[in-house]
């Protein structure tokens, strides 16, 4: 990961004379310090801006900052707003408004017009978002006090929606070979996500990485088999299809890194010169935080990569999946989420086994070796992200996952259960009526206002489909959208 920070900009003006200034940098310098101990990036006390040209400077060189990933603005006294006209509509980087003070509390005996004229965050704010809000910015407003863990979450939320937009806007996904034919929703407008979303998404021959394979030494396959033991149980007699994943994973993360590509995907119809899938292979690799999307999907594969990287730590237990089948006793709706082989272990309740069974789908010469367990309990998200022609829409629905209501013993593949809101046979009905994806990402970690907050960083429609949604009330929305997004 590379190093990400966020800089904190405060508003103000000469007319309460250089004491109140000198106040209010200082107050402001504190506040980042004390954040940044609780915040998952730090939070950099920038300037004290009294003019349009400090707002424009300090815009410019965060547009143009790697390190940067958004800016967190405040007034702690009334800072005029048409002098971040010019800055803020060249703002290119997130931008979160704090709308809170530095006093928890009116002091009842000392309040006289000196502390009325440096505290005047109750109308400053308000001031300065006007002008976000007269320029249609699309921004996160967070309101409360800066030292209550309320305040922390949200900050924190939105911090990691935007890491998710840097990470966005340098993803480049790797596709090993086409995409699945026939397959409609895994197609899309490469060109138009590279302009909206800034992937770059492109082809590399399955002959490439078959060359890469054959360059891989025995060497090398001894140290990534003994990093599998020393991660997973081993459940089976076939070392040889375990060591034959190693060398595809080598040869995969080689060619990635090597153009700088934090996703892939491929299908199990071009695996021409290749023995297996890749199962184990493209499971470990999303365990270390490359995104993977199966049957060519590389939509998904981006959006797990971004997903895992908004994720707890930098690389939380976000996965690709697929729902495979449903379980529809009365009163016991589950939706069982697989896939041929490959669920990343992040999601995984207990200690991953690895295995070798028959992979009865695709040019397979010999049986993968995958990684086989159950996902954990615990309430999360699916997330898909569908090309709609002309737009993107993100779709997000609340689900709560269990632990499997049965062992499913000859099932060779790692599996989640979880049952989807506002309950499955509705949230089936509204996840069709959205037109989302049979391949998602399923989160434990990021939640459904951080992907709004993505969303609305990125300029794209969004659907969240929770406990209190009914296909009606979607419909009329979806119909809305519909309207709105084709006036943008």
């Amino acid at each position: 990961m590379k190093k990400r920070e966020f800089w904190f900009v405060v508003g103000s003006q000469f007319l309460y004379g250089p004491g109140v200034l000198d106040t209010v940098a200082a107050r402001a310098k504190e506040m980042a310090e004390e954040l940044s101990k609780v915040l998952p990036y730090p939070l950099v006390y920038k300037v004290t801006a009294k003019t349009s040209a400090e707002i424009t400077n300090v815009v410019k060189e965060a547009n143009f900052s790697d390190e940067c990933a958004g800016i967190i603005t405040w007034c702690h006294t009334f800072s005029p707003s048409k002098m971040w006209i010019a800055g803020l509509s060249s703002l290119q980087k997130p931008y979160c408004h704090l709308a809170t003070q530095y006093n928890r509390e009116i002091p009842n005996d000392e309040i006289d017009m000196d502390f009325m004229n440096l505290n005047q965050a109750a109308h400053g704010d308000r001031e300065h978002g006007f002008i976000a809000a007269r320029l249609r910015m699309p921004r996160k407003v967070i309101a409360g006090y800066w030292q209550d863990e309320k305040v922390h979450k949200s900050l924190s939320d939105w911090m990691k929606a935007a890491v998710g937009v840097a990470v966005s806007r340098e993803m480049k996904v790797m596709r090993f070979g086409d995409n699945m034919r026939e397959v409609a929703v895994t197609e899309g407008d490469k060109v138009e996500v590279q302009i909206k979303l800034g992937w770059e998404v492109n082809t590399w021959a399955v002959g490439d990485l078959v060359k890469e394979m054959n360059a891989v030494t025995e060497a090398q396959i001894d140290a990534m088999v003994a990093e599998y033991k020393s991660k997973y149980d081993i459940n089976t007699d076939n070392l040889e299809a375990i060591r034959y994943q190693a060398r595809e994973e080598i040869a995969m993360k080689k060619m990635m890194d090597e153009q700088g590509c934090m996703a892939f995907a491929n299908t199990f119809q071009d695996l021409y010169g290749m023995e297996q899938l890749p199962g184990l292979a493209s499971q470990d690799l999303m365990s270390k935080g490359y995104g993977y999307g199966g049957e060519g999907d590389w939509k998904v594969a981006a959006m797990t990569a971004i997903m895992k990287a908004m994720g707890e730590g930098g690389n939380g237990a976000s996965a690709f999946m697929e729902d495979y089948t449903y379980h529809l006793v009365q009163g016991q709706e589950y939706s069982l989420g697989a896939h041929m082989l490959e669920v990343c272990p992040s999601v995984a309740g207990d200690k991953p086994r690895i295995e070798t069974h028959h992979l009865g789908i695709g040019m397979n010469e010999k049986d993968p070796a995958r990684l086989v367990f159950e996902g954990k309990a615990g309430k999360g998200i699916v997330v898909s992200l569908i090309d709609m022609g002309g737009r993107l829409r993100l779709i997000v629905q609340d689900i709560e996952a269990v632990k499997p209501i049965m062992p499913m013993p000859n099932l060779p593949v790692a599996r989640v259960m979880w049952r989807a809101m506002p309950n499955l046979l509705t949230g089936v009905e509204c996840w069709i009526t959205a037109g989302g994806a049979h391949h998602t990402v399923l989160s434990y970690d990021v939640t459904a206002e951080q992907m709004r907050d993505w969303a609305r960083m990125m300029d794209i429609e969004f659907v969240h489909i929770d406990k209190n949604t009914t296909p009606e009330k979607l419909e009329e929305e979806l119909m809305i959208k519909d309207l709105i997004w084709k006036l943008k």
